[in-house]
């Protein structure tokens, strides 16, 4: 996930795991070895890594590593670059160190996978942010109003209400710039995508419109959520 210098020759090494979530480790005489680490230290790349983990809170022992899948695509664009980028921030935050997910783990490699190109990256991004808002525990309520409670039943215009994690009805609360409307089309394909329905390979079976109303309203939900701007976000925007 990220790669920093240490000395004259070791690697701070951030890595993400299925089972351990996220650490942090040293690479000794990373960047002179032929052997041990040969092209699989990049970022954005899926690796087997052999370490050894230290006490808790610190950092693990790297041995050697072996390079699995390097996504060589996402280096020839700054789109999918940008993307990916966000990916892994957006990982680091709804999932610090203590906290492991192997779902979380196969949605990062899948979506990293599925950026082929500039026109897909804007559907991945929005694919892997519902789906991971979901697992990091921020999940839109999309069964009832979230002020009068009646279900919704696919029918008529929403409302997404950011403060309220959920939808409303028309009758609760009017579409506006900060609590933006949310067709039957958009709910139903936000619920599949919380759900895990669809995956970040399935880009092209959602609707552009769709896919424009979802952006808007997970942008809403995740700064409200986690009460803070991604850095990376500016680049997709």
């Amino acid at each position: 996930m990220r790669v920093k210098e240490l000395g004259e020759s070791d690697l701070i090494v951030t890595f993400f795991t299925p089972h351990r979530g996220l650490l942090k480790g040293v690479a000794k005489a990373a960047r002179r070895s032929r052997k041990r680490f040969v092209n699989c230290l990049d970022k954005f790349s899926l690796v087997s890594l052999e370490y050894t983990l230290k006490t808790e809170g610190g950092l693990c022992f790297l041995h050697s590593g072996k390079l699995i899948d390097g996504y060589p695509d996402l280096r020839s664009d700054f789109t999918l670059l940008s993307t990916a980028s966000y990916i892994i921030e957006l990982t680091e935050i709804l999932f610090p160190p203590g906290v492991s997910e192997p779902r979380m783990f196969n949605l990062v490699k899948e979506s990293l996978a599925s950026l082929t190109s500039a026109e897909r990256a804007a559907a991945v991004s929005t694919i892997f942010e519902a789906r991971a808002m979901t697992l990091g525990g921020y999940r839109v309520n999309l069964e009832k109003c979230s002020k009068c409670g009646r279900a919704y039943k696919g029918e008529g215009i929403a409302v997404f209400k950011p403060e309220k994690g959920g939808i409303t009805c028309l009758k609760c609360e009017q579409p506006s710039s900060l609590h933006p409307p949310m067709t039957p089309d958009a709910v139903s394909t936000l619920e599949m995508l919380q759900e895990g329905s669809f995956s970040a390979s399935e880009v092209d079976g959602i609707a552009d419109d769709v896919m424009k109303h979802l952006k808007a309203v997970l942008k809403l939900h995740r700064e409200y959520r986690l009460e803070q701007r991604l850095k990376t976000s500016k680049y997709l925007e």
